[in-house]
């Protein structure tokens, strides 16, 4: 089983040289300390940063320089500050070539729910649904379960929706997912020590397995 440094660094294998990529609150954050460093790729923050590096060492923050979780970042040099408006300008003119998010629910067709938990307060739903709305190639970091080990992959989601038919990939503590065009979650790899009997208790949303599924490298 991963832990959430571990679906990090296995995000990290799907960027490719030269892609700008946006990343979301939470988990997606720590993708940025595990791109390769033969991997030349520009991160992209929604709140007004283009060449986002990874977290800063202790002692080396900055305050003023923070990603859309509010978080202290570093930034690489080339990097350009900006307001919001041009920098969701970018996400909507389809200028970021991959959105890595965080999810509550997935649902077997795509759908994302990642902003509010009914009666629960949130201060907003963010950039999220204009990135759902405006990226061709979304990939989900999340827990495979919850808390009470309630599967979070399901036919139907049952939380508000952040967009629908938009996931492509899914990375969780237990494996790797394709989300198929007709529905359902395609089993793509396993966590290691993770068996594909564990997986399926964990799914429940309609999970479809060709042959041996191999276990992750990463």
């Amino acid at each position: 089983m991963l832990d959430k440094q571990g679906i990090a660094k296995r995000i990290a294998k799907e960027i490719k040289d030269g892609y700008y990529v946006n990343l979301g609150i939470g988990i997606p954050t720590l993708v940025a300390n595990y791109i390769p460093d033969d991997v030349d790729v520009i991160l992209q923050s929604e709140n007004g940063l283009l060449g986002m590096g990874p977290f800063p060492f202790e002692g080396e923050e900055d305050a003023d320089t923070i990603n859309a979780g509010k978080q202290t970042i570093t930034k690489l040099p080339g990097s350009a500050v900006f307001d919001s408006a041009m920098s969701f300008g970018m996400i909507r003119a389809k200028k970021v070539n991959l959105t890595i998010l965080g999810a509550m629910e997935v649902s077997e067709n795509g759908d994302i729910a990642n902003w509010k938990i009914p009666g629960k307060m949130v201060k907003g739903m963010g950039g999220a649904m204009d990135l759902v709305a405006s990226a061709d190639n979304i990939i989900v970091a999340m827990q495979h379960v919850n808390k009470a080990g309630e599967s979070k992959l399901l036919p139907k989601c049952t939380l508000p929706l952040t967009g629908i038919n938009c996931v492509k990939k899914i990375v969780t503590e237990l494996a790797v997912l394709d989300v198929l065009p007709g529905g359902g979650f395609k089993l793509l790899e396993r966590a290691p020590g993770i068996s594909v009997e564990e997986i399926i208790k964990a799914t429940a949303g309609k999970l479809i397995i060709e042959g041996d599924i191999p276990e992750m490298v990463i």
